[in-house]
């Protein structure tokens, strides 16, 4: 009996040190091995241990305690199988769970509910299903657990039709009320897009905690119905619950619309009050949402007064400067600063920058990011290589997009498109063309912004036949719906080629409302061509949708000086400055050729 009362307390003894010191500084010094007569003890010394190493998420420990069970005799502990199911699960091993689970003499619902649980965690969903079918097959009725993981894998799968079958399951039994069921539900019809049943389940809850308001306010603003969220939001605040980050995480991806600035502000300043100003996370929401409401001050403002600037806020920042698309420094020495701090860089700020960099034509710079990308991640990353044609292209450099295009392993339709609108752009029609019909050979499918890009190439180059072939093939061929854009393209192609009347009647004759860049086509291939009665009708419309647009009465001007019509001329020139149509100011981006500018430098 004393033996016994003695091996309890050195138990005791190794499990206080192990809680103390750790399970992984226990493990490496061999202690577990070394009292392996004594952890014989019974079956809840391991119990304790395992659930040490979940905590930790020790792996190596995991499985010296696996062995020491298969070794002294407990592996047919249905307790134990469970404890090591989670233990594998919590690795992310769910091979090595999953044989645990099928070498098990005896299961319980809880053994089934990890399987479950650990393949949902991990993202295997298909396997999460699978195993909750053969549970269902296997007699066993499904806990609170079970069916929250099941819904867990529909709701990632996006497949409302398993999860509605699983709804139906839960209907029946005794768990319809349950929280974490019912929270699970919500998730699965707000991501699948059907608001509509989750406000009816929303509704029908006889409690609610935070989750499920976050889960339909979040449903609410990622499926477009920025109203509805908000109005829950206030709901949500009247019933005196206090929202966390995820709330308002979710508020800011609502796309504010009218009076958005002074939303995001009144967000803010919640966020102040309730102590969360400090959460990173929810910085580089309000750097996004501010810069989307088209107040880029706002968001900078934010960044530089944050004591604690991290990768989420520049990226958010250096992001929606990329977006808005002036042409400035500012990012790019928002960028410097980034790489002084030595933050870890990921591909998507990279890929912003290289964007600014394409619009401001900054080479030089963008040959830099290239360089820093490879030391960072030398292997191909199909976003990065889509940037890096865009910027080599924009610059001018289409040798050098071709050769970034021609060492990618993995291409996408972004990629063709891309280098396609680089060789349109600097006038190889001909070139888009062939590389348009090898994308077809890959058997890759363009799509609208390909076509855009095919047609302006033609507009650019005066392949007329060229493009009504490959408008044509849009529209019979992948039956893709011409927009105002590529319509407009269309007609600049035939005003470039002096087919004035054609471009004309085109406009008259399609289904969408002519927008002012299409008159503006006209308009401008007019005044190329001194035709004057067509530009007088293009003018007009302009005139009336654009009135404040200075360019559309200068040349109509033009047209009449042209034609020697100095009084209408004159006339068109004061119509202008009565309403008030002021030129705005061309400007320049100089880069010195004789100062190379380094971005990066080495520390």
């Amino acid at each position: 009996m004393n033996v016994v009362r003695t091996r309890r307390a050195k138990a005791i003894h190794f499990l206080n040190r192990t809680q103390l010191r750790g399970t992984k500084s226990l493990c490496n010094r061999g202690e577990i091995q070394q009292d392996s007569k004594l952890i014989q003890l019974d079956s809840s010394f391991y119990m304790r241990i395992l659930q040490l190493c979940i905590n930790s998420k020790a792996k190596r420990q995991a499985l010296l305690v696996h062995g020491q069970i298969i070794t002294n005799g407990f592996i047919s502990n249905v307790h134990l199988g469970t404890k090591l199911i989670i233990s594998y699960a919590k690795i992310g091993d769910m091979i090595a769970a999953k044989k645990v689970f099928d070498k098990m003499s005896e299961r319980t619902i809880v053994s089934w509910t990890a399987v479950i649980s650990g393949y949902s965690q991990n993202g295997f969903f298909e396997n999460a299903l699978m195993v909750f079918s053969e549970m269902r097959k296997g007699g066993f009725k499904g806990n609170q657990f079970s069916y929250g993981s099941a819904l867990k894998a529909c709701t990632g799968l996006r497949c409302l039709e398993r999860g509605l079958q699983i709804q139906g399951c839960v209907e029946k039994g005794r768990f319809v009320m349950n929280l974490f069921v019912q929270s699970g539900l919500l998730d699965l019809h707000a991501k699948c897009g059907n608001m509509e049943d989750a406000s009816r389940l929303f509704y029908g809850m006889g409690g609610r905690d935070l989750v499920s308001w976050n889960v339909m306010i979040g449903g609410f603003a990622v499926q477009g119905f920025p109203d509805d969220a908000f109005q829950l939001f206030r709901e949500m605040m009247r019933e005196g619950k206090i929202p966390d980050c995820f709330t308002f995480g979710s508020v800011l991806r609502v796309s504010f619309g009218e009076g958005g600035l002074m939303k995001v502000s009144q967000v803010h300043g919640l966020i102040t009050r309730l102590g969360f100003e400090s959460c990173n996370l929810l910085a580089g929401s309000l750097i996004d949402a501010y810069s989307i409401c088209g107040s880029l001050q706002c968001a900078s403002r934010l960044y530089r007064n944050m004591p604690k600037k991290d990768i989420i806020s520049c990226t958010a920042l250096i992001a929606s400067f990329a977006r808005e698309g002036k042409h400035n420094r500012d990012p790019l020495d928002l960028f410097k600063e980034i790489n002084s701090m030595q933050m870890g860089m990921d591909n998507m700020i990279l890929c912003s920058i290289l964007n600014i960099c394409a619009n401001v034509a900054e080479l030089s710079l963008g040959r830099q990011i290239h360089a820093f990308s490879l030391k960072c991640q030398p292997s191909s990353d199909l976003a990065m290589g889509n940037a890096l044609i865009d910027m080599y292209a924009k610059s001018g450099q289409i040798k050098d997009a071709n050769k970034v295009f021609n060492e990618m392993d993995e291409r996408n339709v972004v990629s063709w498109t891309s280098l396609i609108a680089g060789y349109g752009r600097h006038g190889y029609g001909h070139e888009a063309i062939a590389l348009y019909e090898e994308m077809e050979h890959e058997g890759l499918k363009p799509n609208d912004v390909t076509f855009l890009s095919l047609l302006f190439a033609c507009s650019h180059t005066g392949l007329v036949n060229e493009g009504l072939e490959l408008l044509n093939a849009m529209v019979s061929k992948y039956k893709i719906l011409p927009r105002a854009e590529h319509l407009s393209c269309m007609v600049d192609l035939f005003a470039r080629g002096g087919q004035l009347e054609a471009a004309y009647n085109l406009i008259h004759e399609m289904n969408i409302e002519p927008t002012t860049s299409l008159w503006g086509a006209m308009l401008g291939a007019s005044n190329i061509y001194g035709n004057m009665s067509i530009g007088e009708a293009a003018a007009a419309h302009l005139f009336n949708m654009d009135p404040e647009k200075s360019v559309n009465y200068i040349a109509l001007a033009g047209i009449y000086a042209r034609a020697g019509a100095w009084e209408n001329a004159w006339e068109t020139r004061k119509l202008m400055d009565k309403r008030s149509a002021v030129k705005d100011p061309a400007y320049s981006l100089l880069s010195s050729t004789e100062k190379k500018g380094v971005l990066l430098q080495p520390h």
